[in-house]
């Protein structure tokens, strides 16, 4: 037997694959004269009707009460396409991702309609949803096409170009989850009026994530900007330009960073990720997902100061830039416990469970300067206790106390 394995061969077979998706900027997407949606869909070569399940972020309708119909008159009016199924209503939020029957309801949905690979999932809503939606579709029949459709800043300008999808399990942020890029997304522009200030404000982080890493001259338009980006005046086009930009961005790094999904242990576009996520936990999603980054951007750049890496003024520009649109950069999760690394409410539990989560050594991004980050695979928590006491100071007295 020995002798007959050592004369064995080896086949190895390299695959690549192609993939193609558009991001589609439109506005009142389900307008009866906005073809841009069927035009997605009906586009492809199979001339049956295309099979469709809808999913709804159910806090859409306390805004646009007459969604549900609109969408499905949009669908109706079309011979080529078929509302297989009643729409799903799902409640959005992190709620949606923690709750192992959000993704059960979809599936259910998807196999009651009896869509095949080429029929076609619709998801409505917030980032949240569109990770739902995206795990189970991306499941079903091992992938069924997805369309997106984000209705708030930071799932616009980056969770639903990317092709991550994502749901919580084991008290671990989005420990299940599929690459699995979309069939294509549409941006409607129309649905931004309808967020709170919170929401509206959380996206910017994740462009001013992308601008720290990649584009200087993004970073300088986001700061020339940032009182128009303030939920206090809310200008459209400001935020539809940074969303375009952001999103750009970041396909850019998808196409062409070599690793679209993540085979290695870097992973750039977490930028301040490995202390969001630990706070949106801690915080038990009381924090925004763009809230916790716009604290982690804000503990990463002070650490890469502190650390020597970046200059002083390209660290106070960032952290008065995420100042400037409203953000706070400490909340009392952030410091407490500290000084205990072991104990399961610090901090520091965050930068264990992104190694885990990358395997291998840990590696995050730090900054080296505006528009130029650099991995990094050892930390010094000693600067980082630094980092957090310089961002607890800054903040007013009454936002300090536990």
């Amino acid at each position: 037997m020995s002798n007959q394995r050592a004369s064995m061969e080896t086949i190895r077979q390299d695959i690549q694959v192609s993939f193609r998706y558009d991001v589609h900027f439109t506005k009142d997407v389900f307008s009866a004269n906005n073809d841009t949606l069927a035009d997605v869909m009906i586009s492809t070569s199979d001339p049956r009707p295309h099979k469709i399940v809808v999913v709804l972020d159910g806090g859409l309708l306390d805004h646009y009460p007459d969604l549900e119909k609109r969408v499905a008159m949009y669908l109706q009016q079309r011979p080529e396409l078929h509302l297989a199924h009643p729409p799903v209503i799902l409640a959005g939020g992190e709620e949606a991702k923690n709750d192992p029957n959000s993704v059960h309801r979809v599936l259910q949905a998807i196999y009651d309609a009896g869509l095949c690979r080429h029929s076609f999932v619709i998801a409505i809503g917030g980032g949240s949803i569109i990770d739902v939606v995206g795990y189970a579709a991306g499941t079903a029949h091992r992938g069924i096409r997805l369309i997106r459709v984000p209705t708030t800043v930071l799932s616009q300008n980056d969770a639903a170009v990317g092709v991550k999808n994502g749901v919580n399990a084991f008290d671990t942020k989005n420990f299940l989850g599929t690459f699995a890029p979309p069939f294509a997304v549409l941006n409607d522009a129309a649905f931004l009026h309808s967020l709170e200030d919170r929401d509206w404000r959380s996206g910017i982080s994740e462009a001013v994530k992308v601008a720290l890493l990649k584009d200087a001259d993004f970073f300088a338009e986001l700061e020339r900007n940032a009182d128009r980006l303030s939920p206090d005046l809310r200008d459209l086009h400001a935020m539809s330009s940074l969303i375009y930009r952001c999103a750009e961005l970041h396909l850019e790094h998808i196409a062409t960073s070599g690793d679209p999904f993540e085979m290695g242990s870097s992973r750039p576009l977490d930028f301040g990720h490995w202390a969001a996520h630990q706070l949106e936990q801690l915080t038990r999603y009381e924090l925004r997902h763009g809230e916790a980054v716009a604290i982690g951007i804000a503990l990463d750049v002070t650490y890469s100061h502190l650390k020597g890496m970046l200059e002083q003024e390209s660290c106070e520009r960032t952290l008065q830039l995420l100042e400037g649109v409203g953000f706070d950069l400490y909340v009392p999760e952030l410091g407490a416990h500290i000084d205990e690394p072991g104990h399961p409410r610090c901090i520091f539990q965050g930068l264990d469970t992104f190694r885990e989560h990358l395997g291998g050594e840990l590696t995050i991004m730090l900054l080296e300067d505006i528009g130029r980050g650099v991995n990094v695979h050892e930390v010094d928590r000693s600067i980082y206790r630094r980092a957090v006491s310089l961002l607890r100071d800054r903040q007013p007295a009454a936002k300090n106390v536990a």
